[in-house]
């Protein structure tokens, strides 16, 4: 498996396009993410107003154990950036053929295919150790005093947020398989929340339920959003089983979807 992502790697970092914009992302995702607290506290000097239950600067989002989901659910905000890249890679397979390349060297279609979620694997832990120092830094940097039974606790929001990228990514490996063309596969990737809200609120009030089984809904399922608390209301701080059970069960339906596209095409 490690020759297969290396092949996949060695293709992606010979585009100029890939540098830019996983440059593009990680370079935003520290800022934002490092910078949160900052940019509420320009965005209360210049009058934006908060409630009036709200103190900004006693709102503890880098504090231990909060810093976790806060930083976690911010980051998840992200990922379509990584799924652009996502597509683009998989288009440009279809584009210039290396994809028919690599079958007439002799790798399977299900080898290109493994390729490419080993790489979706690779891109989402590089996201979590990210977010994951990030949030360490600044939890220690703003935390009043370091507890570690604070610092160790809610990390299960990690491997929540892995699921999350990588689920994400797995649907925009699908799209670019199932559609072949990058303009068309990036304009239903954004489109996807609106297309899934639109179909939601069509469901009548006795079947509410069911739009938790939604895949876009389930990946948002995940982590929960957090900011809620400080105005003193309930959320869920926890990453619910029956979220992961219904998002990796779409992660594989991803990738099981684009295998059978890619079985049947003619490349």
């Amino acid at each position: 498996m490690l020759h297969l992502l290396k092949i996949d790697l060695k293709k992606l970092t010979s585009y100029r396009t890939f540098w830019v914009v996983c440059g593009l992302y990680f370079f935003t995702l520290a800022f934002v993410t490092a910078s949160g607290m900052e940019i509420l506290k320009w965005l209360a000097g210049k009058g934006a107003e908060f409630g009036a239950t709200i103190n900004i600067n006693r709102i503890p989002l880098y504090h231990f154990p909060d810093v976790w989901q806060n930083l976690v659910f911010i980051s998840g905000m992200f990922k379509i950036v990584l799924a652009i890249m996502v597509v683009i890679s998989v288009t440009n397979e279809y584009q210039y053929r290396t994809i028919r390349q690599n079958i007439i060297d002799g790798m399977s279609r299900w080898e290109f295919l493994l390729s490419k979620i080993l790489t979706n694997g690779l891109l989402s832990l590089m996201s979590v150790v990210m977010v994951f120092v990030i949030a360490l830094v600044t939890g220690m940097i703003y935390s009043p005093e370091i507890i570690l039974a604070d610092v160790f606790s809610d990390l299960e929001f990690f491997p929540a947020y892995f699921l999350e990228v990588f689920a994400f990514l797995s649907y925009a490996l699908m799209l670019g398989i199932l559609v072949q063309r990058s303009g068309l596969t990036i304009i239903l990737l954004l489109l996807s929340h609106m297309i899934e809200t639109i179909m939601k609120v069509n469901i009548p009030g006795t079947a509410a339920g069911v739009r938790d089984f939604f895949p876009m809904q389930s990946i948002t399922n995940l982590v929960a959003l957090p900011f809620a608390r400080y105005a003193l209301q309930e959320i869920q701080d926890y990453v619910a089983i029956s979220a992961v059970a219904i998002a990796a069960a779409w992660t594989f339906l991803f990738n099981y979807f684009a295998y059978l596209r890619l079985k049947k095409a003619d490349i």
